[in-house]
């Protein structure tokens, strides 16, 4: 069975924000399509997300020095299973669905906290002597962003980064395709807004029937 990933990282639900809105109008068109698809939501303000730390580095060290799991610190335990869980989840999937909104140039630190997670030698790429090779071949990933101002073009496009980063992850990964589907202009733009929210939510729903 095909499992797609959707992965959120705003704190607002879909009547608040627009790339909420927008994914949510992608997701479920998506599932109308594939019904037989298994989707997992997953909300990064309401996951546990550890972020890499001394407890971390610790635990990895003691784990890659022969000691057994048990030997560690229960808050080695705790943060190294977690990301552990979360890096076997991420690469268990077939497809991936990021929504995010643009927030100072790039996206919401906890979605940061989660790439750090899931990019795991052997796991998501492997080193050679060649230099790193993702290993996640088979898989398609989609970002849906909410950007107030234009980023798609102009001055302010060499600023956008959120979108940029993933792509050079989903590269790193291996991942051959990854689109971009943007809302953008709505705060830059106010009387237009409710337009521009519209049309990305049709084009999200198009979209949905091809990825």
């Amino acid at each position: 069975m095909t499992k797609v990933l959707y992965i959120t990282a705003h704190p607002h639900d879909d009547t608040q924000s627009y790339s909420m809105a927008v994914g949510k109008a992608f997701i479920d068109a998506y599932k109308e399509k594939n019904s037989d698809h298994d989707i997992i939501n997953f909300d990064l303000y309401k996951e546990y997300i550890p972020q890499i730390d001394a407890d971390i580095f610790s635990g990895w060290g003691k784990l890659k020095s022969g000691k057994g799991f048990d030997e560690l610190t229960e808050e080695e335990k705790t943060k190294v299973g977690r990301l552990s869980e979360l890096s076997e989840q991420f690469i268990s999937a077939d497809k991936y669905v990021f929504v995010t909104p643009l927030w100072n140039f790039s996206f919401p630190p906890v979605l940061k906290a989660y790439i750090d997670a899931v990019s795991v030698a052997g796991k998501t790429f492997k080193y050679t002597e060649e230099g790193p090779i993702g290993l996640l071949t088979d898989k398609k990933a989609l970002h849906i962003q909410a950007r107030g101002g234009v980023y798609s073009e102009g001055p302010a496009a060499a600023m956008e980064m959120g979108h940029r980063y993933l792509n050079v992850m989903m590269q790193f990964y291996g991942i051959p395709s990854f689109e971009g589907l943007f809302v953008e202009g709505h705060n830059a733009m106010a009387d237009q807004a409710n337009d521009i929210k519209e049309n990305a939510i049709q084009n999200a729903k198009e979209l949905a029937l091809k990825f």
